[in-house]
Order: C-alpha cells, then sequence, then structure tokens
C-alpha cells in the first residue's frame, strides 16, 4: 500500500505581524492529515514582529506533531520569498501556497490532499470567501464573488496547491507579478479542481487601496500574456456579456457602482511598476 503523500505548507509574510497569528491558528485547526505535515513562513522584507509571532503561534501547530520552519529575508519579494521557501524544501509533496490573510477552514486541508494525492499533474484550490470590513471593500467583495472568474473552476485568489507532478510543471517561480496566476494557467481547465471547503479571503479596505491592488492584478495578467502568451489559451473562465452585466448591476446596484468605479479608476491612471499591496 502506498504511503500518503506529506504536505508543505509556504506563507510569505511581509509585515503580517498582525494577520500570521490567525492564519497558523486556523491551519492548526485543520481536520487531521494522514501524512506529514511542514509549514513554512518566509518572512520577506519585513519592518515588524513577523517572524516572531509566526514562530510564537507555531506552538499549536508543533503540537500536533507538524514542522514549523521560519525564514527571514532582508528583500521584500512574495517570488524571491516564494524561492526561498522552496529551496528549503526535500521531499515531493503536496505542497500548497497561501497568503498570510488567509484564513483557511477545518476541512480544506483534506479535502486539498484527497484531490490531489494522486501521480498525475493537477492544480486545486478551495471555495474563496472574499470579505470586507468597510462599506466600500463589502460592496466590492460582493460584487467580486459574482463574476465568472470567481463562479467557475478553481481561481485559486490567495490560496492554491499542487501534486508532485503538477509542480513540475515550472522551474523556480518567475519573476512575475502574479505568481497565482502563472501557476493557474500552467494547467488545463480539466487538470484544475475546486474542492467545496472554503476559506477566507479579505479585498483591501478603502477605495484607494482596492485601486492599487486592482491596477496590481491587471498589471500581472497583462504581463502573463506579454511574456507567455501561449498560457492564455488554459484560461478557461466563461464570458460575462452584456446580459451578464446587467445582471449584476440589478443584483446588487451598489457592488456594481463600487466594482465599476474601481475598474474606471484603473483604466484612467497607469499600472504600477512594481509590487502594490492594498494594506
Amino acid at each position: 500500500m502506498t504511503a500518503p503523500m506529506p504536505m508543505d505548507i509556504l506563507i510569505p509574510a511581509s509585515n503580517e505581524a498582525g494577520l500570521i497569528e490567525g492564519c497558523l491558528s486556523a491551519l492548526a485547526a485543520s481536520e487531521p492529515l494522514p501524512g506529514p505535515v511542514c509549514v513554512t513562513v518566509i518572512a520577506n522584507g519585513c519592518r515588524d514582529a513577523t517572524a516572531d509571532a509566526a514562530r510564537a503561534a507555531g506552538a499549536a501547530l508543533t503540537a500536533r506533531d507538524w514542522t514549523l520552519r521560519v525564514i527571514e529575508l532582508a528583500q521584500g519579494s512574495k517570488v524571491a520569498a516564494l524561492n526561498a521557501g522552496e529551496a528549503a524544501l526535500t521531499r515531493p509533496a503536496i505542497r500548497v501556497y497561501l497568503d498570510a490573510d488567509v484564513t483557511v477552514s477545518p476541512s480544506l486541508l483534506l479535502q486539498l490532499h484527497r484531490a490531489l494525492d494522486r501521480p498525475e499533474p493537477l492544480y486545486a484550490s478551495g471555495l474563496p470567501r472574499i470579505t470586507g470590513q468597510g462599506r466600500v471593500a463589502r460592496a466590492y467583495a460582493r460584487l467580486w464573488a459574482r463574476l465568472p472568474f470567481m463562479t467557475h473552476g478553481a481561481p485559486g485568489c490567495g490560496l492554491f496547491a499542487v501534486n508532485p507532478a503538477g509542480r513540475a510543471r515550472w522551474d523556480m517561480f518567475p519573476d512575475l507579478i502574479s505568481d497565482d496566476g502563472f501557476v493557474r494557467l500552467c494547467f488545463s481547465p480539466d487538470e484544475r479542481i475546486a474542492v467545496p471547503a472554503r476559506y477566507d479571503w479579505p479585498v483591501a479596505e478603502g477605495f484607494a487601496a482596492l485601486l492599487r491592488v486592482r491596477r496590481r492584478q491587471d498589471a500581472g495578467m497583462a504581463q502573463i500574456a506579454s511574456c507567455h502568451p501561449d498560457m492564455l489559451a488554459r484560461e478557461g473562465k466563461p464570458a460575462l456579456g452584456p446580459l451578464g452585466v446587467a445582471r449584476l448591476a440589478l443584483r446588487d446596484p451598489a457592488g456594481f457602482a463600487v466594482y465599476g468605479a474601481v475598474a474606471l479608476g484603473v483604466r484612467l491612471r497607469p499600472a504600477p511598476s512594481d509590487w502594490s499591496r492594498g494594506r
């Protein structure tokens, strides 16, 4: 009988001292997994106590006989953090990549493991529950959650996972803005699995922050289209169309207004040349 695959979880974190504890606590509350688990937090370019907070919150993980590794990098770069985290890994395993502001539900990791513990190349994610605290963020999140990209397939926003055969699809993470978009498009739609377990993924707070993040998202996909145009054939998302736009506007006028205003603002101002965070 083949032993169950281990699972490696990588969390790049830059100035996330206020969020990393919640992220790790949610992981520690996961349903039991059949194989060994290693969680690697890569604190990159931090001016706060992200690394110390991760070590302190890791007690709940080690109590489950999971391994916690904290890597500290002076450079603030998500791509560099991902590559440094992977350089520390030594075994074939299911790899889960998640942002430090993501909160997983208890069943998510087990469902990802069951979906990916197979020999063929596969990608998987859960169902994101897009959250926001302020009125503007909540309105934007409501509308975004209803777009075809979010309601079909496995968008992988803030959290995605691959099995060893899937990870072989690329070498190191390339110097691209959209690491999640790049990985998702390494797989065809029929190789991408959406498990039913949910995870919370917050949007940026405030109109200005939403503009910054949306510009970055659009710039990231434009960069992939420029550098790897062949990958776009694997997108597979359904078109919204005029009728779909009208339905969204009628169903949620406030959300539509906020989302439309952000989209218009992005068109009126050029995208940034570097990585931009919303918080």
